[in-house]
Formats: C-alpha cells, structure tokens, sequence
C-alpha cells in the first residue's frame, strides 16, 4: 500500500490502526477514501502478527459523511463540471440539471465501488472494531455499521440525515443491526441517536464519556486481540453468514440505485439549486431546522 491520502495506518502489535486523517473536513469522505480504506484492511489481514483491526476518525468527529466539496461526489462520476466547491453553481448545475440527461448506471458504477471500500470491514477476516465520537452521520455510518463492533461516545451524534432529502444508505446495515422497527425509526425521520442509546438498541457494543472513551475502547480491542486469529476468522464469518443468507447483497445493490435516483428527484433537484445558489451549509440548514437538528450532513 501507498502512502494514503485520507486516512493513517499503523500496525502496533496485535492490532492494525486504521485513522481517518481529514480532520479539516470533518474526514469527509472522498472517492479515494474507501479504495484507501480497503487497501489498509488488506495490508492488515496479510499481517500474520495483526489480531485485530481499530477504526477511528481524527479531529473532533468520527466522519461527517461525504464531502461536499469534492466534484466526483456529487454523483455524476468522474469528469464533473465546476470547480466542486460546495458553493461552486457550475458544478452543481452540472451534474444536477433536471434537463440533463441522467445515466443511473454511471451512478451506480462509482457509489458501488465506494460500497466495496466499506464493505472491505464487512469481509475482512479479522474484526474490525470501530470508535466513534463527536458526530458519524451520513456516509459515515456506512463505515461504523460495516465494522463488527463499535464503541462510541456517550454523546456522538449517530444517523443519517440524508434520509430527508438527497440520500439512501448504500450498505443498507441498519436493519440488520438494529431491527426493523428501529432502522425505520431512523429512516423515516433521518434523526440521529446518542451512544448510550445506540448501547441500547444494540447498535453499539460500550458508550463512554469522550474524556473515558479511549480506555474504554483499548479494552475492548486488548481483549479481542488475545484470540488467536484462527478463531476470530471462524467466528466472524460463522456471525456474518446469516447476514448474507438474508439478502444483504441484493439489498445493498437496490440500495445504491435508489441512492442516485434521491439526488435526481424533484426534491433532490430542489436541494441542489439552493445549495448552488447559497451553499451546501445553508441547504442543510434549511433541510434539517424543521426537524430541531443542528445542520450536519
């Protein structure tokens, strides 16, 4: 593996250190993130010293979701008009123009491979252990949800907002970790959850103080670290078989096409023009106020 651009990766003993490393951009996510990501999960896996894999965003939140600011994400692949600002009217209007004709396999074909970067933590033989604090919404959930067990701040901000206008989950995991009942809960609404009560509705494994956080998770991840990795192998994916068994990956594909047609329908067309016209901030603002929700994406 090169020397990646998003994100940091150390091995240390037993266990391979995965850190999302734009801080500055609240570890938004780009389209070299989950190639970056999968590589590092990779170089982990063929390490026969690495028991295990900790997952964590530098700065003050785990990940924000995609960044907004980067041309390729806004759903048109690559070669996208304008200078991808947030703020930038040229690009947005031209990878959002109602008169314009849309290729949703075009669309498909990038956000699948983004999905194949995250799912890299689903089908990693060796478990992946995910700290999250601060905020993880949007596409970052899709990260926390395809690792095996997440510990997080009693307060972090947990969902995804986009559910509202403009996104669906690709990796589609919500209703496999939490219920129907409750991923619909938080589709349906797009509201987010605190720590403590993703501990609750089994979302995640421990939830802590920020100031107790880091403990909290070397402990976990100290004492997954003691199997010998033959076992942790067999029984990861003996855990993931029903997952698979139920569908996951015909759901994930359903997933990622209504995840392009959100950004193309009328509403999703609607949010665009005001993110052109007075920002990507302001048009999440205005998505979420209504609902009592602070803006994050």
């Amino acid at each position: 593996m090169g020397t990646p651009e998003t994100l940091t990766y150390e091995a240390d003993g037993r266990i391979a250190r995965i850190t999302l490393n734009r801080p500055e951009r609240g570890n938004g996510i780009t389209l070299a993130m989950p190639a970056e990501l999968a590589a590092a999960v990779e170089e982990a896996n063929l390490d026969p010293a690495v028991h295990a894999i900790a997952l964590a965003g530098n700065g003050n939140g785990f990940c924000g979701g995609y960044d907004l600011g980067a041309a390729e994400t806004f759903g048109s692949g690559p070669g996208a008009a304008g200078t991808g600002r947030p703020d930038d009217p040229a690009t947005v209007a031209a990878n959002h123009d109602p008169d314009r004709t849309w290729d949703p396999v075009t669309d498909f074909q990038m956000m699948s491979r983004n999905l194949r970067g995250f799912m890299s933590l689903f089908h990693s033989d060796k478990p992946v252990i995910c700290k999250v604090h601060g905020f993880c919404v949007a596409g970052g959930t899709d990260m926390a949800l395809c690792s095996d067990l997440i510990v997080a701040e009693d307060r972090v901000k947990i969902g995804y907002p986009p559910a509202r206008v403009w996104g669906v989950p690709t990796s589609m995991l919500w209703a496999h970790r939490i219920g129907i009942e409750r991923a619909k809960r938080l589709l349906l609404t797009g509201d987010s959850i605190d720590g403590t009560t993703a501990v609750e509705w089994g979302l995640a494994s421990e939830a802590a103080p920020l100031a107790e956080l880091d403990g909290v998770f070397e402990a976990l991840l100290e004492r997954v670290a003691r199997l010998p990795v033959n076992q942790l192998v067999m029984h990861k994916l003996a855990v993931n078989a029903p997952l698979l068994g139920q569908g996951l990956y015909g759901n994930q594909v359903m997933s990622v096409f209504f995840d392009g047609i959100a950004r193309h329908t009328p509403e999703g067309y609607e949010f665009a023009r005001q993110a052109a016209a007075d920002g990507y901030r302001e048009a999440v603002r205005r998505r979420d106020e209504p609902f009592g929700d602070h803006g994050l994406s």
